[in-house]
């Protein structure tokens, strides 16, 4: 049972409604007026330790983990550095969009427009992007859905593991102080790099004095707050947390409690940085276990108590708000920050990590319902069956967690990424289902591309059938193919064309956040930028991985190629004409022809006619991706990871010949078609492990519905279990599963007030499913249920 205050808590975080704090804008922007002329390190690093500074300092009833960005318990924050310009575009309509609205009050509007804004004019890391990049690139990037880096040049980037085991939890901030003053007496200023990594260490210092500031003026107020409380038992509470405060993060955590706290702080740095996404929590389970172990063996810690801490935490990484834009909000649905935590796999040395705290990460994950952190679990062939049948129950609850891994397909991802054997085997999930590591630099979701638009332009002559423009390269009309070979190339060379314009967005972009955003707090996190002198931004990290690219629409384009070659070129029952004048009227009056292109064969049911086309599909895609490199020469990397991205790309995309209409979804990950794998779970798994998984070094995701019914006695329990470690032997990298009825999610559509705390599977993440637009909930409706 969960106690009185996290009852409260939850009770909070699901009715509050995310509100916009100016605050951290204001002071970001009267520090940068002072800094004028500085380097952007220093401007930077000083603007957060202002910010450290200046920020409200608000405690809520109850708490034991404490802190906020902003004045809300459930705050939003504005990074006019990286954009102000959506924000003025689309501020007038937060409260009213359909996806993740915000609350803001005229007076913020009006002093943000008068107050904050005018500063920014022409400085943004949007204005500098959009006036860089090509214009060919930009009429396929720009708010397009048909490849779309929105994410990398309107906000931050994020996706950072902080490394707790060898730096954070090792040297605290005063060590880090410490390290970098060393390296600065070390250093003599007669070359660039010399001074540009004497700037970069002070920048450092700053970033450290500052996230220590922090943390004491919230011991301040506890102790303020113990003198004025009545309550013993919460006086006693308050003085034990600003003595926490007092000493994390400055000092290495000696307790529990400490080092629960101390990752909160870590990330908040994080968020008044620069509002990241997929600023991950790594291996919790590994770095906190010492520190429960050694409390409980000394009778300072009760299972209850460092399970409420749990609890905690968990909602306090919910709390906090990624402010995103309209369009952002569509790829990334549900106020999902993507803060992963990976719990289970094998230790370095190859034994079993599970321990106490993995445990406490899935029952607090089963209990409060939040929708943060999104909690990945490792299975290997020696995991525990207590611990697999635990994953099964926290499955069996159907809030979509956890996400499954197999611990082997992690760990040979890494390698092909160029990782070191010994940290390969310790590696953890980024955003949703990247496999990462915790001293990297990488960009994994640096464009999401998509493959129904590449598929239309080489069958319309390069044009979309939605609005006719002229946007890929082929001069061809579908009726003009000879062969199915003629048109699988025209296709892969329209995909082709996307990568290219893909990898063109991003090198800007990476060029940009090293020139104007560089992350002085974050590369305080990262294990190898303190030794290089470098920022986080500039290649610091002791691995500096490609960035990823990811593939929407696989099962789409592979059931469209698999109809046009069975039924045009082997069966003769249609001709490619009438395909194409079918998709351009979407097919209304056509519902013979939709009906045989609906019988084809379809991936997800384990046909080897149509999986083999998915597998070449993907082949070509990994092959295309690798052949580039980025502005640390590392090679880009593909994925089939899932957001909410299937859903904005569908809308651009018109009537595809596997059967699908205008405007509809297309497929997620390596996920089959919603409502076309009528076989059995076993077989869907089947298709999506014919895919090599372990080249696409980003991720794949494989989304499932399973009935409720087959959870509801340990046998079934085991027989999905069964399920999931026989697909991994396949070699597949991951699987999820939503467990709702049809009838459940339907009901809450129509009652939203009684189902505020209904968690669903999404794509790669889990969200509150009235948090989500009526698209992506009949979106989910759609999928079909296995039982």
């Amino acid at each position: 049972m969960i106690t009185q205050r996290i009852k409260r808590a939850k009770e909070d975080y699901i009715n509050l409604k995310p509100s916009i704090c100016t605050e951290r804008a204001h002071i970001w922007t009267e520090s940068h007026k002072e800094t004028e002329g500085e380097d952007i390190q220093m401007r930077r690093a000083k603007a957060f330790k202002a910010a450290c500074q200046k920020l409200p300092v608000n405690i809520f009833d109850g708490e034991l983990i404490v802190g906020t960005a902003g004045t809300f318990k459930k705050t939003g924050i504005l990074t006019p550095e990286f954009s102000w310009k959506w924000v003025d575009d689309e501020m007038d309509t937060f409260e009213s969009r359909s996806q993740d609205p915000y609350t803001i009050t005229e007076e913020q509007k009006k002093f943000v427009r008068e107050d904050i804004f005018p500063y920014w004019k022409g400085k943004s890391l949007e204005e500098c992007f959009l006036s860089r990049i090509p214009e060919d690139t930009a009429e396929l990037l720009i708010d397009t859905g048909i490849i779309d880096n929105d994410s990398k040049w309107r906000q931050a980037v994020g996706e950072v593991t902080p490394d707790y085991q060898d730096v954070l939890f090792v040297k605290g901030y005063k060590g880090i102080i410490e390290e970098a003053r060393a390296k600065l007496e070390e250093i003599q200023a007669t070359s660039v790099e010399m001074i540009e990594k004497s700037v970069f260490y002070k920048a450092v210092i700053t970033a450290a004095e500052g996230i220590i500031i922090f943390a004491n003026r919230f011991a301040d107020r506890l102790e303020t707050m113990a003198a004025e409380e009545n309550d013993e038992e919460r006086k006693a509470e308050l003085v034990e947390m600003s003595k926490v405060c007092r000493r994390v993060p400055e000092n290495p955590p000696e307790s529990f409690h400490e080092a629960v706290q101390f990752v909160w702080f870590v990330q908040l740095g994080g968020i008044i940085s620069e509002n990241p996404l997929a600023l991950n929590l790594g291996r919790f389970d590994q770095y906190m276990y010492p520190y429960f172990e050694k409390d409980f063996e000394a009778g300072r810690i009760t299972r209850e108590r460092a399970q409420e801490l749990v609890d905690s935490i968990w909602l306090k990484l919910s709390e906090w708000v990624w402010t995103i834009s309209a369009n952002t909000a569509n790829y990334f649905a549900g106020y999902n920050q993507f803060q992963n935590l990976t719990v289970g796999g094998r230790k370095v040395d190859g034994s079993d990590g599970t321990n106490d705290v993995s445990y406490m990460c899935l029952e607090a994950t089963k209990r409060v319902k939040t929708h943060q952190p999104g909690v990945s679990v490792r299975i290997h062939p020696n995991c525990p069956e207590e611990f697999m049948m635990a994953v099964m129950e926290l499955v069996g609850e159907g809030t979509g967690f956890p996400a499954i891994h197999s611990d082997y397909a992690g760990s040979q991802m890494l390698l092909q990424a160029g990782y070191d054997a010994e940290d390969a085997r310790d590696w953890s999930n980024c955003g949703c289902v990247v496999p990462h590591f915790r001293k990297t630099g990488q960009w994994t979701a640096a464009v999401n591309i998509n493959f129904g638009a590449a598929l239309e332009y080489a069958l319309n002559e390069g044009k979309s059938r939605i609005t006719g423009a002229k946007l890929g390269l082929s001069d061809k009309a579908m009726d003009g193919y000879g062969s199915f070979e003629e048109i699988k190339e025209a296709y892969f060379k329209e995909l082709s064309n996307l990568v290219k314009h893909s990898v063109t967005g991003t090198l800007v972009a990476q060029k940009l956040h090293s020139e104007m955003v560089p992350r002085p707090f974050l590369s305080t996190c990262i294990d190898g930028c303190m030794d290089k002198g470098l920022d986080l931004s500039r290649g610091g990290a002791k691995y500096n991985v490609g960035p990823v690219l990811t593939g929407i629409g696989l099962g789409v384009v592979a059931n469209s190629l698999c109809a046009i070659k069975k039924l045009v070129y082997e069966d003769k029952a249609t001709s490619l004409k009438e395909l194409s004048d079918a998709m351009n009227a979407n097919w209304e009056g056509y519902d013979e022809l939709r009906q045989m292109v609906m019988d084809a064969p379809k991936y997800g049911n384990d046909i080897e006619y149509v999986d083999s086309i998915a597998v070449e599909l993907s082949n070509h895609y990994y092959n295309e991706t690798r052949q580039y490199r980025d502005l640390f020469d590392s090679r880009f990397n593909s994925a089939f990871m899932g957001i909410s991205n299937y859903i904005p790309a569908g809308k651009v995309v018109g009537a595809t010949p596997c059967g699908r209409k205008s405007e509809m979804p297309l497929t997620e990950g390596v996920s089959p078609f919603a409502g076309t794998d009528t076989s059995s779970p076993i077989a869907a798994m089947k298709s999506a492990a014919k895919l090599n998984h372990d080249v696409h070094t980003g991720g794949t995701l494989l989304n499932l519905r399973l009935s409720k019914d087959m959870f509801k006695n340990r046998r079934g329990m085991a027989n999905i279990a069964s399920t999931v470690r026989s697909y991994f032997n396949m070699g597949a990298f991951h699987v999820q599963f939503n467990v709702i009825s049809d009838e459940v999610l339907k009901d809450a559509q129509k009652n939203p007030e009684e189902y505020k705390d209904l968690l669903v599977r999404v794509a790669g993440y889990s969200t509150q499913f009235v948090n989500l637009s009526r698209e992506v909930q009949d979106a989910i409706i759609a999928r079909n249920i296995h039982s």
